[in-house]
């Protein structure tokens, strides 16, 4: 046989065997063998990695890819071209946004499915949020024929809340008949956690005390703290647990909300926990000011520790960006007016392998669950995806686990234009990042023509 690509010289991170030298054969966009190192094959392409190390391509399982400063959904080709290449650049290979509409998917999945394909250069799948009677009856159609089978709920959105983004006010009523239908037909319930009500008590008070937001990161902190996440958080676990569905807690920021989660898995409850690259290396005492207002907030720094402690003893088990891809000028205003979120696709993997492995010694082994194995598993996408062996898309990311980089604004990828690493040097290049086989960065840069090369991945939870 004639291998397309044989990776060789390097050490991969293999599933149940870690770190392993060896040389990584890829055909017809899979990966068809793993060799001795230095096995004698036949190869269109053969790559020298000596010194390198390949890992799975990240999936990055949160994010919003949208059109301007709207993050409901891609309305160009160019939204999808310009969010995917920054994805590339960081090593990212698959990613599933959150999908956002005030009516049934039913009317613009097919479309967005279209326009997303036109400009990625990675492959996607897509969560909906569900927030109306129509949605809510479409989520059979939605998780079996469309493979979508991972549902978002804002729990906050009530007393006019979700007005902003166009979204109806929901109960828990709402969220136990989601949790019955993703149960019936193998989904899975994605809460956005906050309990709204004392939020909004917490909000008047430190508005009024700080009218012009000069507390800046504490003072946002201080209107939706940690245990007004942490309640919505046990809250959902119960209620979704009870109607059989599991639940996938998304932008895990607090030692509070953890420790909630925390207890009820011990009570046997489903509970898989996500949390943020943000929310482990930045907290409130951060210098950036709005620019780094979030929802959830970043917290304190013993909030900080306790999610790296989680990620060690295995109690958190995914990381993604909540990507967001508005522009710095969506920061003006203070504290009060900005608008949260911020990007993080490019610096994922990056600031894993710098402020985990290289900073706190946390095994690459580690990152690999976190980032690939992982997502894959809880997602539906273990079946293609998220690890090397073979039999599995050949989406891979060869990195100098010790080149460093400065990373600068200019630096920056997406259509954010800012990043809140600017200025941070971390210790991890990507080198080249492959989607089924094919080199979308080679040598730290984008390979022109991959707009488009990217595609839509059905999944299907397996319990």
């Amino acid at each position: 046989m004639t291998y397309d690509l044989v990776i060789t010289g390097a050490e991969a991170i293999m599933p149940g065997t870690g770190r392993t030298r060896c040389d990584i054969a890829v055909k017809d966009g899979k990966i068809a063998a793993i060799l001795a190192a230095g096995t004698a094959v036949a190869a269109t392409e053969t790559l020298d990695a000596t010194g390198k190390i390949v890992m799975p391509g990240v999936i990055d399982a949160h994010l919003h890819l949208g059109h301007g400063k709207d993050i409901s959904r891609p309305r160009v080709p160019g939204d999808a071209d310009r969010e995917t290449a920054s994805a590339a650049i960081g090593g990212v290979t698959c990613m599933i946004p959150y999908l956002m509409n005030s009516g049934p998917y039913e009317d613009i999945f097919r479309e967005v499915v279209e326009i997303t394909e036109a400009g990625a250069r990675i492959d996607f799948g897509y969560h909906f949020i569900i927030s109306t009677e129509d949605q809510l009856a479409g989520v059979p159609t939605y998780i079996n024929e469309y493979g979508a089978p991972t549902l978002k709920i804002f729990m906050n959105n009530r007393g006019g809340e979700g007005e902003r983004l166009g979204l109806p006010d929901i109960d828990d009523g709402y969220l136990f008949r989601l949790a019955e239908v993703a149960a019936r037909h193998g989904g899975m319930v994605n809460p956005h956690p906050e309990t709204i009500e004392v939020a909004w008590v917490l909000r008047e008070r430190a508005m009024q005390s700080d009218p012009e937001g000069k507390g800046g990161l504490a003072a946002w902190d201080a209107t939706r703290p940690g245990f007004v996440e942490a309640d919505a958080v046990q809250r959902a676990a119960y209620l979704v647990n009870k109607a059989g569905a599991p639940l996938y807690v998304v932008h895990t920021s607090s030692a509070d909300a953890l420790e909630a989660a925390l207890v009820r898995r011990k009570a046997g409850d489903t509970v898989y926990l996500e949390t943020c690259p943000h929310y482990l290396t930045h907290d409130t005492g951060w210098s950036g000011g709005a620019v780094g207002k979030i929802n959830p907030p970043l917290r304190g720094a013993a909030d900080r520790e306790r999610l790296w402690q989680a990620i060690f003893d295995g109690d958190i088990d995914t990381v993604a960006t909540d990507h967001v891809h508005r522009d710095i000028s969506s920061k003006e205003g203070g504290i009060w007016k900005a608008s949260p979120g911020c990007p993080g696709m490019e610096t994922l993997l990056p600031v894993m392998l710098s402020e985990g492995h290289h900073a706190r010694g946390l095994p690459l082994e580690r990152i690999a669950a976190l980032l690939s194995e992982n997502p894959a598993r809880l997602m539906g996408l273990s079946h293609c995806k998220g690890s090397i062996a073979p039999g599995l898309d050949a989406d891979l990311v060869v990195v100098d686990l010790h080149a460093e980089r400065t990373l600068t604004r200019e630096d920056v990828v997406s259509s954010a234009g800012y990043s809140i690493y600017e200025g941070w040097t971390l210790r991890g290049r990507i080198e080249h990042t492959f989607l089924r086989g094919a080199a979308v960065v080679r040598d730290g840069a984008l390979v022109e023509g991959t707009q488009g090369h990217g595609r839509y991945v059905p999944r299907k939870l397996v319990k």
